[in-house]
């Protein structure tokens, strides 16, 4: 039900028998009370504002949730799994949820707590003794807690090559060991920057202390406890594939279906596969203060609980209306702010064709769970929000063509760039500007990275890499000692400037590296590596 005339119906409520008048006051604040549930949006309005998200920014499927007061209100699937398939999505089609998994790892870490094995304030040293920062300071100083937090002082996704994309070699060992090599962008606990190798090192902490793999100890702990039967700590654990999304990404104006992300080292921060059905059984808990099932059994204590939602790290918040948010934070496993005045617990997750949103407001026991087939956070943003403000009585907003034009303007800025790299590359082959590959050829070695060669083959110049074989490509001449390099794989659409450093003899001696696109990932954290020639 939703009211159309609000001053109407008070008049005519107010003119109500009932043994307990209420006056035309009394009737005001009873409906302030109740406004939120006859505000509430439609099934039907659900329906067009995700069919509409499938249309525009052309995602194939889409899966959506929404929890209320305890209970499933919807819990719907829409579009298709795969293009190839055509097979619809429902409610219990899994998705990879991306980094809402690291929700689960926090939750993890609250059980061991309450357990009495560990505290959030130990040092990480203490359980993983070849752990290792930048700084000496910072290695001694580094608490369970600042592993959750994203405030460790290193740059946004540094170190995410190491994972980044699917296909490297590198070990959560590998990971431990090489932090010590990435240079920080700022200082200890002053400043958010997201980042996922820290979670990967929290799921070795749990490992560590309740001797199981953080896969066993979040499916046999978290998810057999709420009868999330059909979901998995990670893609390859998965029991039944027959009702899984394939990933899409948009290439040319054409959708494309790409090989998902199977790397077990992602887990902790990023692999878990569920359905809105069985995340609903997550929200609940979540909203329900860790008590889950008709005997409110506990999951994780309510102490705990709070701990996880409150404000850890500091994040700039721009207030401005709908929300008016006026903080922003992070705290463990989830962003924290305000919206409308309400306290909002959120997280985005992303993987390669995979894009997820879950949201909570706690003080309106509300839940909003999005799962997409396709990398467009403007499809869950628009689908999320539009919801959400018919739960806080704002007026309607279309969301899709918001989104939809920010996206362009923004798409547009970065290809207009872009294109300008090209276009230069284009002209230097055309005028026949050559450079002696001699002086470029080599193998050259980042601390955490590894080697790469740089070789010749049929008068191209190629990039490979040891470690991470997808990333490998051809060279072109920019500018003067600065190169530019496409990979075969198009859709990572994360093209690099490589920037060279040359010896007295003319010779390269050493390689920095950045995205061309400001739109890459900021997983492709090119600038963190520093190269230099071994032979």
């Amino acid at each position: 039900m939703k009211i159309k005339n609000i001053k109407t119906f008070i008049n005519k409520l107010s003119t109500f028998s009932s043994p307990f008048p209420l006056g035309r006051a009394g009737v005001g604040i009873l409906l302030l009370l109740t406004q939120f549930s006859f505000a509430q949006i439609t099934e039907l309005e659900v329906d067009n504002v995700v069919n509409r998200a499938l249309t525009t920014f052309n995602v194939p499927g889409i899966a959506v949730a929404v929890v209320k007061d305890g209970k499933v209100v919807l819990s719907k699937g829409y579009g298709v799994k795969s293009i190839l398939t055509n097979e619809k999505v429902d409610a219990n089609t899994l998705f990879g949820i991306a980094s809402n998994s690291k929700a689960f790892t926090t939750a993890a870490l609250a059980i061991l707590i309450d357990e009495g094995k560990l505290k959030w304030d130990d040092k990480v040293i203490n359980y993983l003794p070849n752990f290792k920062m930048y700084n000496d300071y910072v290695t001694n100083e580094f608490t369970i807690r600042d592993l959750l937090t994203h405030r460790s002082g290193l740059g946004l996704g540094a170190g995410d090559l190491m994972i980044w994309p699917d296909g490297s070699n590198f070990t959560a060992q590998d990971i431990i060991q090489n932090l010590q090599y990435l240079k920080p962008i700022s200082a200890f606990r002053t400043k958010y920057d997201y980042d996922n190798l820290l979670y990967i090192v929290a799921g070795e902490v749990v490992h560590k202390v309740s001797g199981m793999s953080w896969c066993d100890f979040v499916e046999s702990r978290i998810m057999k406890p709420l009868e999330m039967n059909n979901s998995a700590a990670s893609f390859v654990r998965l029991k039944d594939t027959s009702n899984v999304i394939a990933p899409h990404v948009p290439l040319n104006g054409k959708l494309k279906i790409i090989s998902r992300y199977k790397n077990h080292i992602l887990d902790a921060a990023g692999g878990i596969y569920s359905s809105v059905n069985d995340m609903s059984k997550w929200v609940i808990m979540q909203l329900n203060n860790g008590k889950y099932g008709p005997e409110n059994k506990q999951l994780f204590s309510e102490k705990e609980h709070n701990e996880m939602w409150t404000p850890q790290t500091i994040i700039p918040a721009t207030t401005r209306p709908p929300y008016n948010t006026h903080f922003s934070s992070y705290g463990l496993g989830w962003f924290l702010s305000d919206v409308k005045g309400y306290k909002q617990a959120t997280h985005t997750g992303g993987l390669e064709g995979i894009v997820t949103q879950v949201t909570l407001l706690p003080e309106l026991n509300l839940g909003i769970i999005v799962l997409t087939n396709q990398q467009s956070g403007a499809a869950f943003n628009s689908i999320t929000n539009t919801i959400k403000d018919s739960y806080l009585g704002i007026k309607p907003e279309d969301y899709v063509a918001a989104y939809s034009n920010r996206a362009k303007a923004t798409q547009e800025s970065s290809d207009k760039k872009t294109e300008e790299v090209w276009a230069l590359v284009t002209k230097n082959k055309k005028d026949n500007i050559k450079i002696d590959f001699k002086n470029y050829i080599g193998t050259y070695k980042d601390n955490w990275f590894g080697e790469i060669v740089i070789s010749e083959n049929k008068g191209k110049l190629f990039f490979a890499s040891k470690r991470s074989p997808r990333l490998s490509g051809e060279l072109f001449l920019y500018k003067d000692k600065n190169l530019v390099v496409k990979w075969n794989n198009p859709y990572f659409e994360a093209d690099a400037h490589l920037f060279f450093e040359f010896d007295s003899n003319g010779k390269a001696s050493g390689i920095k590296m950045k995205p061309i696109s400001e739109l890459t990932d900021f997983s492709y954290d090119f600038q963190d590596l520093d190269f230099r020639k071994v032979f």
